[in-house]
């Protein structure tokens, strides 16, 4: 590959991923310029380091934008929007994290789950889902297909077995549209244990489904007679 960089940018991290679909590439390209330009201070390490810093931040700004605005000073909108600069400045001031405009746009872009979204010009920033705050995300009812799935840990079978799926610290109930979805949630609560969910029963009761920008379904509750444990615990 035969490409020159601003020098400015020619060790910034977020702006050589923004060239390369293959992280392994930016990684080999961010290598070799370090090597040519004898940058004893940057070792391989750095970029390790840099991608846990980044994914540090991201779950910082899920928690201020889901769930805590105020712990570093903001506030959110009745949508949830938060202004980015105050954000920005928010986060820097509260230590522990350093955040510009480029690295907020590289977490917003990489997020493997899409968890957030800006505004037509970048001026605001909301979570898509997973709020605790009371907030409209403007979400719009949709039709469902006929079976979602819920993946839990299998700790909490027991309790959803007598009450159903309750939305808990949160304003709505998390579906997937997929097994393997609901396998990868529910791991991180233990052993997986996946439900199938009758949307279609659901929906001839008159109960509500909705569907956040970034593909994940949502309903209020679901009680106890429109699951089904799909009779096996996925390892």
């Amino acid at each position: 590959m035969n490409m020159k960089l601003p020098y400015s940018e020619q060790l910034n991290i977020a702006a050589l991923s923004r060239l390369f679909d293959n992280k392994s590439e930016c990684y080999k390209l961010f290598w070799f310029q370090a090597v040519l330009e004898n940058r004893r201070g940057i070792l391989r390490k750095d970029w390790g380091k840099a991608l846990a810093g980044m994914k540090n931040t991201s779950k910082f700004i899920s928690l201020i934008l889901r769930h805590k605005p105020e712990v570093i000073g903001i506030s959110l909108d009745e949508h949830g929007w938060a202004d980015v600069q105050e954000l920005i400045s928010g986060i820097n001031a509260a230590g522990g994290h350093h955040l510009d405009m480029d690295q907020l746009e590289e977490i917003v872009r990489t997020d493997e789950k899409q968890r957030y979204s800006f505004n037509e010009d970048h001026t605001l920033i909301r979570a898509n889902q997973g709020h605790s705050i009371p907030v409209d995300v403007e979400l719009k009812e949709t039709m469902p297909p006929e079976i979602l799935y819920h993946g839990t840990g299998e700790k909490y079978v027991s309790s959803i077995d007598k009450q159903g799926l309750l939305p808990k610290s949160r304003l709505y109930v998390h579906l997937s549209l997929d097994i393997e979805t609901a396998k990868k949630v529910g791991s991180r609560h233990g052993k997986p244990v996946i439900y199938t969910v009758d949307c279609r029963k659901m929906m001839d009761d008159g109960y509500k489904f909705y569907l956040s920008a970034n593909g994940v379904w949502l309903t209020k509750t679901v009680p106890v007679r429109y699951l089904k444990k799909t009779g096996r615990v996925i390892i």
